[in-house]
Order: structure tokens, then C-alpha cells, then sequence
């Protein structure tokens, strides 16, 4: 009886267990995770070319309208702040911050631009470790208004 009982209170918790939702990784994280340095240098330059090209078109085809704005807010705007700190400290910083992003499995399923948005905040954070740019990206998050 008592291994009866053992079996079914066993069985019960293992029904029981939530099992933790599979986070399916997205293409472009795939596909960055498989690239070198040197590969990753050109993919992430044409990306940020690519948008910094079409926001010009835009802007030279439709004028500063709506949507032209709207995609400037929305994606061209990160991309010339990242080219103005490319500029000043290079690719390999910025794509260690890509890495270190899309190297934490709950990102994996995240978009580039998401990646991009991270190693750009991160890049620009005081701290010379991880956790000092965390905790002054926080701290900046948190600043009482004056």
C-alpha cells in the first residue's frame, strides 16, 4: 500500500510540474550565433545602412510626413545614434553587446532590433563591468526629477 501510495503521490507532482514554455529563437538570432567576428561586422553594417538607406528615400520620395516620421522614431533614430557610436569606439564593442544579448536563452526568440536597442544602451552606460551598467542604467531609470 505504501508503494501504492508512493507511485500515485509521485505521479500526481509530475502531473502536476508547469513545464516551462520553449522559447523559439528567431531567424536573424540563429543565424547571428553561427556567424565570425568578421561576418558579423558586415552583417550588422548593412543592416544599419540598409534603414539609414530606405529612411533617406523616404525622406527624398514622400518628404517629412507621417510615416516618414513615424519610421524615423520607430527605427531610424537608434540607427544613427548606433552609427555615431560605432564611429567613435568600433564594431567589435557593439557586437560584444549583440553577443552577450542574444547569448541569454530568454532572448533568443527577440528581434535584432531589440539586440540592437540593448547593446546600444549598454554601450552608452558609465561602468566599466556588466553589473556597474546595469546599475547605472537603473540608477538613471530611477533619478528623482529636479
Amino acid at each position: 500500500m505504501k508503494y501504492l501510495l508512493l507511485i500515485v503521490l509521485s505521479f500526481s507532482l509530475g502531473i502536476s510540474q508547469e513545464k516551462k514554455q520553449e522559447i523559439q529563437p528567431n531567424a536573424i538570432a540563429v543565424y547571428w550565433k553561427t556567424l565570425d567576428l568578421d561576418s558579423k561586422e558586415i552583417f550588422l553594417f548593412s543592416y544599419l545602412t540598409q534603414v539609414y538607406d530606405t529612411h533617406q528615400e523616404m525622406i527624398k520620395d514622400m518628404g517629412y510626413g507621417d510615416i516618414t516620421s513615424w519610421y524615423y522614431d520607430n527605427k531610424a533614430e537608434m540607427v544613427y545614434g548606433i552609427f555615431d557610436q560605432v564611429n567613435q569606439v568600433g564594431m567589435k564593442e557593439f557586437i560584444g553587446w549583440i553577443d552577450e544579448y542574444y547569448s541569454n536563452e530568454e532572448f533568443a526568440g527577440n528581434s535584432f532590433d531589440e539586440a540592437m536597442s540593448f547593446a546600444f544602451r549598454f554601450q552608452q552606460a558609465a561602468g566599466e563591468t556588466m553589473w556597474e551598467k546595469y546599475e547605472n542604467l537603473k540608477f538613471g531609470k530611477i533619478k528623482p526629477e529636479e
